[in-house]
């Protein structure tokens, strides 16, 4: 069995799950699972874990992302985005100051509050949101909390397309952020109607789409059998957590799962990747009805 977690730099036209489809046929195991969606449209970075690596996967999901975005001001969509058809139009008529845009994009930095897109696989009562929205039925879109940790205007980015204006931005977001709906509130900012006409994503956790490699590249390593070559350790899907070193005697206890003393210096409500000489063996957290123990969260037959 093949373990590791592979870069991919998944095509426009896929969806997240004809990806992992792809990559249980070129890795021929069952065992594969991908670290957070991206739409069909939408080309980037997906990490994709093999064997062992799909332990590692609700956490390396719960991590920042980085996205290269256009936003197309003057029309609104649908679907926020440049595949729906067409809600709201008014025309531009004058372009944007650099200096008014930046302005507006600092308003949408740290916590907000971000309503859910009907066009999205978010379930209420047990349905996806866009199955209301073909339907044509009414329905109560939940808020998350994001964060918005970056939020850049790309230098010359700001033009007139006939009746409307286009630019691009870089964003750095937590989990679950929108970017579509980012666009559609901050043309809501600028005072017109908008969506987001382009996107990919070019980070997510310590994964970045100029290491990523294609699906044609893996097809070409399978046949040379090389897919070795790109495998990412783990420990790189999981360069977000701290590191708490451990001594051949504790990394027996924790072959077996045990629940060890809480040690000095160890973080409540973090988890911590356990390791041994760089060997990553588990990860625990503190005990959430003690706190004096730790226990295994995850466990690693590597």
């Amino acid at each position: 069995m093949t373990d590791g977690i592979v870069n991919l730099d998944k095509p426009i036209g896929f969806t997240s799950h004809d990806c992992v489809m792809k990559l249980r046929r070129i890795f021929n195991t069952k065992k594969v699972g991908h670290t957070g969606t991206l739409d069909p449209d939408v080309r980037g970075v997906l990490p994709i874990c093999i064997g062992e690596a799909t332990k590692v996967v609700p956490y390396l999901t719960d991590t920042d992302k980085t996205y290269q975005a256009e936003i197309t001001l003057g029309v609104s969509t649908t679907t926020e985005d440049q595949t729906g058809e067409v809600l709201e139009t008014q025309p531009v008529l004058k372009p944007f100051e650099e200096v008014e845009v930046r302005k507006v994009l600092r308003q949408f930095l740290g916590e907000t509050t971000q309503i859910t897109p009907l066009y999205s696989a978010v379930k209420v009562n047990g349905k996806k949101l866009y199955e209301y929205a073909r339907q044509g039925m009414p329905v109560e879109r939940p808020t998350r909390q994001i964060h918005v940790k970056e939020l850049t205007l790309a230098p010359g980015s700001i033009r007139i397309e006939g009746d409307v204006a286009r630019f691009s931005f870089e964003a750095t977001v937590s989990k679950g952020t929108y970017i579509r709906t980012l666009c559609v509130d901050i043309g809501k900012a600028l005072g017109y109607p908008a969506h987001m006409s382009h996107l990919i994503r070019t980070r997510s956790a310590a994964f970045t789409l100029k290491e990523a490699v294609t699906l044609d590249e893996l097809e070409q390593l399978k046949e040379q059998q090389a897919l070795h070559t790109i495998l990412h350790p783990l420990q790189t899907g999981l360069a977000h957590l701290p590191v708490w070193e451990v001594d051949e005697k504790t990394k027996i206890k924790i072959g077996f799962g045990q629940k060890l003393k809480r040690p000095e210096g160890f973080l409540a409500d973090t988890p911590y990747r356990m390791e041994h000489n760089g060997e990553l063996l588990a990860i625990y957290q503190t005990h959430p009805n003690d706190q004096t123990v730790i226990k295994s969260l995850r466990g690693f037959n590597l």
